[in-house]
């Protein structure tokens, strides 16, 4: 019977493409304002999932719609600024 272990390297090999490029890292950092206000509009649905919502619970989310609206806001004026003729 063979070791698994022996054969380890052949199953996973190491790739040193996994890791994220600087780009990549700059674009998540950039889209970060959205992603937390997207979070923040997940966890108010969910603590809906189990009550009914309250008028506290809806400020909560519109609030949370609003900030997305905004941060996609930004993020669409700052993709603009970059693009050769864009609306700056």
């Amino acid at each position: 019977m063979k070791s698994i272990a022996a054969l380890q390297n052949l199953v996973t090999p190491w790739s040193d493409g996994l890791d994220p490029s600087d780009a990549e890292l700059d674009a998540i950092e950039q889209e970060m304002p959205l992603i937390l206000a997207e979070v923040d509009l997940l966890d108010a649905l969910i603590s809906l999932l189990d009550r009914p919502a309250s008028e506290f619970d809806a400020r909560r989310i519109r609030r949370a719609r609003n900030r997305i609206l905004a941060a996609r806001t930004s993020l669409t004026n700052q993709a603009a600024a970059f693009v050769p003729g864009g609306a700056a």
